[in-house]
């Protein structure tokens, strides 16, 4: 008997099989989640990871379970979601569809990789799709509607038609093709000589100087390997981002954990002559963001790309910005290794106490 998706709120009347989500009483739980139960051979950095590992071992206990879910809507989720529904095909397909759900999740497009544009289409149909016919991620408050149960119904529009962009993306041309001509461009002013990087590889930082704010899958491509991204545009114009890696657990390498944000903006605000204030995320946001405050951002302006929000001007210069912040985080990863599997309270623990030294 083929599986069946169900609403989350569902999953105790059935043995269900939850990915990219956690909850007690599931037959198997297939995610990245910190601190999710995902058998220990099946993790992966993406949740659509695991459900393909799991896929190729058919005895892993729950995995007969019929009915599937998630509670929320993303590119990694509902690629584990539909790799259930059609486990032949998607084991056919496995390296494009993990390189989408790395995409989709942690915005790092491998534009060097035979597959990549491939994965590029199928996640910015996906993307457009969603926006024009449901709300774009982190959207459903604004609906007043609890994100387990708006995102049924993108679940039961997406899941009977993937296969066949999956097989022909050309078919959905016109939605993927405006997001796609944007990363497309991004990702040649990345690699052109206006754009340069500075790597800090014992610190997970990686420095991005580049004249405008880029969509995310073409700031981020060059970054992998790293987990935390200063974006220095011109007019002194900045941000500085948390990726989802350090969110999640990530199976392929140590990260090292976040630390609070708030003594860096308290220094930086000390600075700081425009009459604007530097505020940031808390470390359990999906990405936390420093940056200068304008409106305060509701959490989809956040998630957006950096070209979607305005990005406002500091009167730090670009060299005293980076290095005040490899300094905080030097200080801050003194005494720290990297490692997997990082837990929430140690990764508080961690970041206690914290100043920026003057």
């Amino acid at each position: 008997m083929p599986r069946q998706f169900v609403p989350f709120q569902t999953l105790r009347r059935q043995p269900t099989i939850v990915v990219d989500s956690t909850a007690n009483g599931a037959a198997l739980v297939l995610a990245h989640w910190r601190g999710a139960p995902t058998p220990a051979s099946l993790r992966d950095d993406t949740s659509a990871g695991s459900v393909l590992r799991a896929l190729r071992h058919p005895d892993t206990p729950g995995l007969s379970a019929q009915a599937v879910t998630a509670n929320h809507f993303d590119v990694d989720g509902f690629i584990g979601v539909w790799s259930l529904l059609y486990p032949e095909l998607a084991l056919a397909h496995e390296p494009v569809l993990r390189q989408a759900a790395l995409l989709g999740d942690f915005r790092e497009w491998n534009w060097h990789d035979p597959l990549a544009d491939h994965a590029l289409r199928l996640v910015c149909w996906l993307n457009a799709k969603e926006k024009e016919l449901f709300y774009p991620p982190f959207g459903a408050p604004v609906l007043r509607r609890r994100e387990d149960e708006a995102s049924i119904e993108k679940f039961e529009w997406f899941l009977p038609r993937f296969a066949e962009i999956l097989l022909n993306p050309e078919s959905g041309r016109a939605a993927w093709e405006p997001e796609y001509a944007r990363v497309q461009q991004a990702a040649a002013l990345m690699q052109s000589p206006a754009t340069t990087l500075t790597r800090y590889p014992a610190l997970g930082l990686v420095v991005v100087r580049t004249p405008e704010p880029l969509p995310y899958y073409g700031l981020f491509g060059p970054t992998t390997g790293s987990d935390i991204v200063l974006s220095i545009y011109d007019g002194q114009r900045y941000e500085l981002e948390y990726k989802y890696t350090t969110w999640i657990d990530l199976e392929s390498r140590p990260t090292l954990p976040r630390l609070p944000l708030d003594a860096l903006a308290a220094h930086l605000n000390a600075l700081e002559q425009s009459p604007r204030r530097w505020s940031f995320d808390g470390i359990t946001d999906t990405g936390p963001l420093l940056r200068l405050a304008g409106n305060t951002l509701k959490k989809a302006e956040r998630y957006a790309d950096p070209d979607q929000r305005p990005i406002y001007p500091s009167s730090i210069a670009p060299d005293a910005l980076e290095q005040i912040v490899v300094e905080f985080l030097r200080q801050g990863y003194t005494q720290i290794q990297p490692r997997r599997y990082w837990t929430w309270a140690e990764i508080r623990t961690a970041g206690q106490p914290l100043r920026v030294a003057e």
